[in-house]
């Protein structure tokens, strides 16, 4: 059904510039003729070169509540892999993506949902090159809101369940997906939290599920949280208080920006970048690929993100 709606809509898109080119050639206006132009570059270079970039975003986070021992410490986020995308002449794309992975040596690997588009049997395809990912102190994931059964499916999220069949195969991958809960990480006597919630997003739209009472139950005084959807970083996440870094994906950054400005940027919400309240921060990444396999001045990116003391 989905796949039916994407060509439906895009065989229209394509004879709706067709006709206005062709009516613009006729009358010639320049103007019109330029748009076209424009809007042909766009959809164009988006979908065969805009697609096929990726970024290796290195960022730092300081903190002076951070123990002692995890200065320095190497976390590598990615989000959004939406790996039902990266068929046929696209496959080696997630195979690159894997590999600038694991070039980063990381002390830990994070992957904040949507992992697939529909059907959990695009995960099952690529289980080989996803199942590669290394690191000293593992994989952690948590469920995006394309990762909840028949979610595209329906037209109530909050009708959605996560998929048993995801999940099995996150945990086959040897990945520790979190739902609602946390794992503790020690370097010597200094310990930190990984903690994760299920997709938290507006409940009508998007699965909300996020529990950060029960996520953050025995957690460590320094909490790194993991959150698909940057909206439950002010919902739940910033009242509780006790998570100092939380890491989202969800938006892609709308996979279309122009001089590094997202027209999503007008909503006033988190959509891309570092946010901070008082002591908590969010970073929102632009993602690595989209259900609709198009990134126009909003690069595919994994994201390097060292930990630092502040002194």
């Amino acid at each position: 059904m989905i796949i039916i709606r994407f060509i439906i809509i895009t065989v229209l898109f394509v004879i709706a510039l067709t006709a206005v080119s062709i009516w613009a050639y006729k009358r010639r206006q320049k103007l019109v003729m330029a748009g076209a132009a424009v809007v042909w570059y766009i959809a164009l270079y988006g979908t065969f070169i805009g697609f096929q970039k990726l970024e290796v975003n290195h960022q730092t986070y300081t903190s002076a509540e951070l123990p002692k021992a995890f200065d320095g410490y190497k976390i590598v986020l990615f989000s959004d892999a939406h790996v039902g995308s990266y068929t046929g002449r696209n496959e080696w794309l997630l195979q690159r993506a894997v590999d600038s992975i694991n070039a980063q040596k990381p002390d830990m690997i994070v992957f904040t949902g949507d992992l697939q588009n529909v059907d959990p049997q695009e995960i099952a395809e690529h289980l080989s090159t996803l199942s590669q990912l290394k690191a000293k102190d593992g994989v952690y994931s948590v469920l995006g809101n394309h990762d909840y059964d028949k979610y595209l499916l329906q037209k109530d999220g909050l009708d959605t369940q996560p998929c048993r069949e995801t999940i099995a195969l996150e945990k086959r991958m040897g990945w520790h997906l979190l739902q609602n809960e946390n794992c503790t990480i020690k370097r010597g006597n200094d310990s930190l939290t990984i903690a994760g919630l299920d997709n938290d997003g507006d409940g009508k739209r998007f699965p909300q599920r996020g529990d950060v009472k029960k996520a953050l139950q025995g957690a460590t005084p320094f909490v790194i949280m993991l959150e698909h959807d940057p909206s439950g970083w002010r919902r739940k996440i910033l009242p509780d208080g006790r998570a100092q870094l939380t890491l989202s994906g969800h938006t892609h950054n709308m996979q279309f920006a122009l001089f590094g400005w997202a027209p999503m940027k007008l909503t006033g919400k988190e959509i891309n970048g570092w946010y901070e309240e008082g002591r908590q921060s969010l970073f929102v990444t632009a993602g690595l690929g989209g259900l609709i396999p198009f990134r126009f001045g909003a690069t595919g990116e994994i994201v390097v993100i060292t930990l630092n003391i502040k002194h």
